[in-house]
């Protein structure tokens, strides 16, 4: 008989680290978020990205409002969302750390969208946005992002981030 799942209870001072070690057992697809324009270039790995509708396409992106990337896509209100390939591991990386912008771009081919943003040649689909709206989420602004245009790649490997790691499926 499997041993019984261990359940957590916490005081408000440690739950913060709780939840984090919770969410880390959900798996979720890493993907490159950019945007350029006026407010200036940016790019982020996220894992908080998720589809809302398909009419009309909508996605939601979460950002943490402490992000280097936040004054740039607050004042581009444009992205792209880029699902990465298992290739794209050491880039997400680049995109996940303190890395300065210039060298997480010039670690990839870009090409630009129809709102100015950049698309990751080689990503598994991107999804050009323009912001529609944006709700608080305590730390993190919650983005209401309008699909304008979506680039699909026919193969390859999907890369998740689960348990504080990568892996591919």
């Amino acid at each position: 008989m499997p041993a019984s799942p261990q359940l957590l209870s916490a005081t408000e001072t440690d739950m913060r680290q709780i939840f984090r070690d919770a969410m880390a057992r959900l798996a979720a697809a890493v993907t490159i978020v950019t945007t350029d324009g006026d407010g200036g270039r940016a790019g982020f790995a996220a894992t908080a990205v998720c589809s809302v509708s398909d009419s009309p396409p909508m996605l939601l992106v979460c950002l943490n409002k402490g992000s280097s990337a936040y004054p740039a896509v607050a004042a581009n209100r444009a992205i792209c969302v880029n699902i990465l390939a298992s290739e794209h591991e050491s880039l997400s990386r680049l995109f996940g750390g303190k890395t300065p912008v210039d060298e997480r771009f010039a670690a990839a081919t870009w090409s630009r969208t129809e709102t100015g943003c950049l698309r990751l040649e080689g990503a598994l689909a991107s999804f050009d946005c323009t912001i529609s709206s944006v709700a608080d989420g305590g730390t993190h602004d919650v983005l209401f992002c309008s699909v304008e245009t979506i680039d699909i790649r026919s193969e390859g490997q999907g890369l998740i981030y689960f348990d504080r790691e990568y892996r591919t499926v």
